[in-house]
């Protein structure tokens, strides 16, 4: 479904002309349907990676191979088949949704402006599946969230969402960079199960960015590790917890905390 071909990033400062490497000639494919982690610690390339593939690397880069989505080469589309195919076919749950959300602009705006957008369709019927959506990544108080301001809903409830503004056009590829980060440990396991559950319910495809390797595995079906832009391994989450090829990787292994410490 999605294929990455010796994938190349790197970035020229404009004051000094330096140019940095980010990512270092990376190949990988995404079958439909599948969910890859991208774990490492911060700065190896993960978030770049999803820029990559959705076109938005900062100023002053310079890009090198092929990412493919369905057999349409994506760095080669422009204009209006570029948005329709970010609208449609590409959906990116960020970070922090306070990033995403408009300040100004009530939750509902946001999920239905979302809607009309890639479906074309009329409002009430978008205000409609907002609620409907909302209520299926467990917001129960659908239509006062929807009246809400992002100021005055949690980091959880945001979070959750901009997971429904995310599935509402049924993408076929969901990127999510970090989407826990910002979270509370119970929360983040809340988040991470219903972003995974809506993933298989429509059968979506998804990289799951994340510098937590035990919370990826939960969710991937497959792990990549990346340190320093490069990918050093990529197996399943059991091929990565009791074989690690790798000398980085089982440095990630060994980071975990451990609940019995006389274990390691």
């Amino acid at each position: 479904m999605l294929t990455i071909d010796n994938l190349e990033l790197s970035i020229t400062d404009p004051d000094t002309g330096r140019v940095s490497e980010i990512l270092r000639g990376n190949s990988l494919t995404l079958a439909a349907g599948e969910a890859l982690g991208l774990v490492g610690e911060s700065g190896s390339g993960k978030s770049m990676t999803l820029q990559c593939v959705l076109g938005i690397e900062p100023p002053g880069s310079s890009v090198g191979g092929r990412i493919e989505l369905e057999g349409r080469d994506l760095r080669a589309l422009r204009g209006e088949e570029l948005r329709r195919t970010r609208a449609e076919d590409l959906a990116l749950i960020a970070q922090n949704p306070h990033s995403v959300l408009n300040p100004v602009l009530p939750v509902g705006k946001y999920l239905m402006e979302g809607m009309s957008e890639a479906r074309s369709m009329p409002k009430a019927r978008a205000r409609l599946r907002s609620s409907e959506l909302l209520r299926s990544v467990g917001i129960e108080e659908s239509e006062r969230v929807l009246r809400s301001y992002p100021h005055q809903l949690s980091g959880g409830m945001l979070q959750r969402v901009v997971i429904a503004g995310a599935i509402s056009a049924q993408p076929k590829l969901l990127l999510a960079d970090e989407p826990t980060t910002a979270l509370d440990v119970t929360t983040q396991a809340e988040v991470a199960a219903i972003l995974d559950e809506k993933r298989r319910e429509a059968e979506m495809s998804m990289i799951f960015v994340s510098h937590d390797l035990d919370l990826a595995a939960a969710v991937c079906d497959r792990l990549a590790v990346m340190r320093y832009g490069e990918l050093v391994e990529i197996g399943t989450p059991e091929e990565i917890r009791d074989a690690p090829q790798h000398e980085y990787t089982r440095e990630l292994m060994n980071a975990r905390p451990k609940l019995h410490p006389e274990e390691a």
